[in-house]
């Protein structure tokens, strides 16, 4: 018991530690200015919350609640501020002057005035909350300081996939908390795949009944190299838990992009109804006037990963099914923005197909390519038709793109660069960059299993989303980006949280922050730390971060010295060099590893870091050398 009180208590004190030194006072993601004044405002039960317009409600509600849990009292709410009273003041009076989502706050001895529109207000009180150090002796001090704050880009957002495997709604609210919490603004819900289709659809009870569920997932990496779990996978969302999670996310001011998969990824749609496919050997039912009665030989929700011949026939049939999906998909999401997918779409079956190669020479199509084109372009006219407005993976630009179209660049950045080129917004989302984050966060054999890539918080911090290709009136077509995770070896909400986290830390900063604004310094040693401390009191899964100082390179030398430093306060750095696997039982790292290595030979130096919680690092290597042969350099 003493020695957890004791650990305790040296973990507040690096944590408040850590928020006295920092310029930014732990705010994610930076503001675009910050300036700390003298004194500090003393938040205690004495202070009253005004708060006078109904569209600042909610959000007034937000503070007070967090207040609560903070320091254990809630503030006296009032219509209108008595002269002298100390207070906490919400207002959008003078906010039609700032930028759209932008928010100011001025913090004095007497007094925290919050202004901003009802989105940019509520974007403030997120800032507000972190802010706010510990209470002490039955108050918050806060630091006196002046933030004015307002995003870089006005798309900014982050993907699920939830047909790969389904997660509760529970799960989803929580994940649009978190964006909140970090000024993201669009959930792209990626609910149709070759492995399930995760939406009811009135009009189609065979997508839940049948395509809702598959007999088998394979194990291991792709192509199984488990086998197969033989399990049944299944779920989808009701139309009534759409609307639930669609409000939901309103009132944190976020839009869902719902996604519905189009020509390609379509085969948990054909297992329903085998009638939309496209393969060579059953030509005959493709005829409009020829119903299929055959059985689904071969038509299966998809048990393993990867693409797909299979792909949606350009049948009036088919295309009569997709209007009547996005009809009821439309009904449900309020967004100006549906993505039809378009990505990953072999032309195999098109290309053996009578039916198809006769569409192209009577629609006067150049090539499948151009098929491609004139599927997602007459898909367009028709979410045109409703007043909305399209997304595509950036492979819709193959045979000419749609006119209208919004592109979302993942194979790299070309995509993207070609659409802006071409006058069409465009959102940022290459997995080159590290905005995969179904990628890998280390090189340690500790990794769970993934898709593979590397992806840590540094090169997603690292990236620009505007490209240098593009001159001053092509980036303005750059409207913003976007990180993906894809869940093909994430089974549960907490792997992906251990995916996510705190990869999204980093997305939220480019995606809101001014470039000039950006210090990888103090984002990794002063205001990440601060979140994770916070995440670490919570049951949200994280990936720990190694110490900082280590290096994953080679380092050559007699006498080495290596200096490190806790990546979270409060958490202990343990080490070995004997080449076995560090624990709490190994060294504690206290002060600098000082190593000599003698002529031809090598030492190893392993390490990880272990949190209050008890939730651990990765064991990272670094090879300290001095001239052995079997050393390569990473």
């Amino acid at each position: 018991m003493k020695r957890s009180l004791l650990f305790f208590l040296a973990s507040l004190l690096a944590f408040q530690t850590f928020a006295q030194t920092d310029a930014n006072l732990g705010i994610i993601p930076v503001p675009v200015s910050i300036k700390k004044n003298s004194g500090t405002f003393a938040l205690d039960k004495t202070v009253v919350l005004v708060s006078k317009e109904a569209a600042n409600a909610k959000t007034a509600d937000l503070l007070n609640a967090f207040i609560v849990t903070k320091g254990g009292f809630a503030l006296r709410e009032a219509k209108t501020l008595t002269a002298g009273q100390k207070a906490i003041v919400l207002t959008s009076a003078g906010a039609v002057q700032l930028p759209k989502e932008g928010y100011t706050i001025t913090i004095t001895a007497n007094q925290i005035k919050v202004v901003g529109t009802e989105v940019g207000l509520f974007y403030a009180v997120q800032s507000l909350m972190q802010l706010m150090p510990e209470k002490k002796q039955d108050k918050i001090n806060i630091q006196a300081v002046e933030i004015n704050d307002y995003p870089r880009f006005k798309y900014r957002g982050l993907h699920l996939d939830v047909a790969r495997h389904f997660f509760p709604v529970s799960f989803v609210k929580k994940y649009i908390d978190l964006m909140s919490q970090y000024k993201l603004n669009n959930f792209h819900w990626h609910l149709t795949e070759d492995q399930g289709w995760r939406i009811e659809i009135k009009k189609y009870p065979k997508l839940v009944s049948v395509g809702s569920t598959r007999n088998g997932t394979i194990a291991g990496n792709y192509p199984g190299t488990g086998g197969n779990d033989n399990e049944v996978h299944k779920g989808y969302y009701t139309q009534e838990e759409v609307k639930e999670v669609v409000a939901y996310a309103a009132s944190k001011y976020i839009n869902v992009v719902p996604e519905i998969e189009m020509p390609g990824h379509a085969g948990a749609a054909i297992a329903a109804y085998p009638e939309l496919s496209c393969f060579p050997d059953r030509d005959t039912f493709i005829s409009d006037k020829t119903p299929w009665n055959g059985d689904r030989k071969g038509k299966q929700v998809q048990q393993t990963w990867g693409v797909f011949d299979d792909v949606f026939v350009p049948t009036e049939n088919t295309f009569k099914f997709l209007e009547n999906v996005l009809d009821e998909v439309i009904a449900l999401f309020p967004s100006k923005y549906i993505h039809i997918g378009g990505d990953e779409c072999p032309k195999e079956y098109w290309k053996q197909s009578p039916f198809c190669q006769q569409f192209i020479k009577d629609n006067n199509l150049k090539d499948e390519h151009g098929l491609q084109s004139y599927f997602i372009q007459r898909m367009e006219k028709y979410i045109n038709s409703k007043g909305r407005s399209i997304i595509g993976w950036d492979e819709i630009l193959e045979g000419g793109l749609a006119p209208n179209a919004t592109v979302m660049s993942w194979r790299g950045e070309a995509g993207g660069i070609e659409a802006a080129k071409q006058n069409h917004d465009v959102i940022m989302t290459p997995g080159s960059a590290g905005l995969y984050f179904d990628h890998k966060q280390s090189t340690s054999t500790d990794e769970p299993l993934t898709i593979g890539g590397l992806s840590n918080f540094t090169k997603v911090y690292g990236y620009d989303p505007v490209p240098k290709e593009l001159n001053s009136d092509q980036r303005k077509y750059v409207i913003g980006v976007q990180a993906n995770i894809w869940t093909e070896y994430m089974e549960t909400p907490a792997k992906v949280e251990y995916m996510l986290l705190p990869r999204l830390f980093s997305l939220s900063e480019i995606a809101w922050s001014p470039v000039e604004r950006k210090d990888i310094k103090n984002f990794t040693e002063e205001r990440l730390p601060l979140h994770l401390a916070k995440l670490d009191k919570t049951n949200t899964n994280y990936w720990v971060p190694t110490p900082i100082g280590q290096t994953e390179k080679v380092i050559n030398g007699e006498n080495i010295t290596v200096e490190l430093k806790s990546p979270i306060p409060g958490a202990k750095i343990f080490y070995t060099l004997d080449n076995y696997r560090p624990s709490e039982n190994a060294t504690e790292y206290k002060n600098a590893i000082k190593v000599m290595v003698l002529q031809g030979q090598k030492k190893v130096l392993k390490t990880i870091v272990i949190m209050p919680s008890g939730r651990r690092s990765v064991v990272t290597e670094t090879i300290l050398n001095n001239g052995a042969a079997d050393v390569k350099t990473k």
